[in-house]
C-alpha cells in the first residue's frame, strides 16, 4: 500500500512540475515573439534611414553640407524613370518606397509626381504597389529651382514610406 502511495505521490509531483515548466516556456516564449516584432520594426526603421541616405537619394553636398536623411528631388525623379534596372534584382529588399511631402502642404499634396508636374506634386512612388507591413521615416526632400536669375535650394518636410515584407 504504501509503495502504492508512493508511486501516485511521485506521478503527482512530476505532473506538477511538468505543467510549471510548460507554464513558464509558454511566457519565455512569448517575451521572445514581442522581441522578435520590436526587432524587425527597429530593422525596417533602420532601413528607412539607410535608404534615404544611400547614393541613389541623398543630396551629398549638392546642397551646402552633408545632411543626414535628406533625399535630393531630382534624382528621386531621375531614379523613377529607370527604376526598372532596381527593382527586378530586388536592390533594396523592399517591395515599395513611396515619398509624401507634409509640409509645406497646398493643393497639390495628394497628386502623384510625373515629369509633367515636378515639383508641383506631393507624392512620389518610387517602387509602385508592394504588399507588406510599411514603416516611415521623416526626411528633408530638397531641390534646386531657378527663381528670377539665381539658383535656390529649397527644402520641404517628407518622409520616406518603406513596406517590406515581412
Amino acid at each position: 500500500m504504501k509503495i502504492q502511495q508512493m508511486a501516485f505521490m511521485l506521478i503527482a509531483v512530476t505532473v506538477f512540475f511538468a505543467l510549471v515548466g510548460m507554464f513558464v516556456l509558454t511566457i519565455v516564449f512569448s517575451n521572445m515573439k514581442a522581441s522578435a516584432a520590436v526587432l524587425e520594426e527597429k530593422n525596417a526603421l533602420l532601413l528607412a534611414s539607410r535608404l534615404a541616405n544611400s547614393p541613389e537619394f541623398r543630396c551629398g553636398n549638392a546642397f551646402g553640407t552633408e545632411r543626414a536623411n535628406c533625399v535630393d528631388f531630382d534624382k528621386v525623379m531621375a531614379l523613377k524613370k529607370g527604376i526598372k534596372k532596381y527593382s527586378q534584382a530586388g536592390f533594396w529588399g523592399v517591395s515599395k518606397i513611396e515619398i509624401i511631402k507634409i509640409y509645406p502642404t497646398g493643393a497639390s499634396s495628394n497628386v502623384l509626381c510625373t515629369l509633367e508636374n515636378y515639383p508641383e506634386c506631393g507624392r512620389i512612388e518610387i517602387l509602385p504597389a508592394g504588399e507588406g507591413t510599411g514603416v516611415s521615416n521623416f526626411i528633408a526632400l530638397c531641390r534646386k529651382e531657378y527663381n528670377e536669375g539665381q539658383v535656390q535650394d529649397i527644402c520641404e518636410l517628407a518622409k520616406i514610406v518603406i513596406t517590406y515584407k515581412g
